[in-house]
């Protein structure tokens, strides 16, 4: 039985990450995709954790020998997610997790149809600028580039199979588990799941 691969995307600020945190928590079964990147560390990041953070000629040579499922260039670094990784994962029945912009998701989409796609959205404007701001990790002209951004990425909102808005974390934790949990309950995979129960009820002795 294979498991599910979810792709979460984002504009910057709208709490993606500390949402998928969250879901990551109350839900072992799934494991984080940890892509690859050329940006330099944040406070805080560790190698490995964080990113497997490489430099732009290293990351150039994976993505020649097609090592990246999907990769992209955002803000003048690039980011890719690997391939292999996610397919061994998937065999093993685990559910994996990839937190992508919509580029991405995009490319993630044509490889694997069946991914189930989440895009999620700040409350407001305001919010978006005023968590920016919270995080404290990048400059005004980082901040102006990324609100200036959003425009473009919410013009992607519609490929997205689920669209949840994150006002309240526990609320959108509470709406993204769903998505998550209703995924495993679909027919097909439940028929796999439950073969031998299924068997029975229909031949019982």
């Amino acid at each position: 039985m294979s498991g599910n691969l979810f792709v979460i995307s984002a504009p910057s600020g709208a709490g993606k990450t500390s949402l998928v945190h969250a879901l990551l928590n109350i839900n072992p079964q799934i494991d984080l995709s940890v892509s690859y990147t050329t940006r330099d560390p944040r406070p805080g990041e560790q190698d490995g954790k964080a990113y497997h953070f490489v430099s732009r000629e290293t990351f150039l040579a994976m993505a020649k020998r097609g090592e990246f499922l999907e990769s992209a260039e955002v803000y003048g670094n690039f980011y890719g997610t690997s391939q292999t990784w996610i397919s061994q994962k998937n065999a093993e029945g685990r559910d994996v997790l990839l937190e992508i912009d919509w580029q991405g998701a995009a490319q993630v989409r044509r490889l694997f149809p069946k991914c189930i796609s989440i895009f999620i959205l700040p409350p407001s404007l305001e919010a978006l600028e005023q968590r920016l701001k919270g995080r404290g990790k990048d400059n005004e002209e980082v901040i102006a580039k990324r609100m200036a951004a959003v425009r473009e990425d919410v013009a992607h909102v519609a490929e997205f199979d689920y669209v949840i808005i994150n006002d309240n974390l526990n609320e959108a934790l509470r709406e993204l588990n769903a998505v998550v949990l209703s995924a495993k309950l679909r027919c097909a995979a439940q028929l796999t799941r439950y073969q031998t129960l299924i068997n029975q009820l229909q031949h019982p002795e």
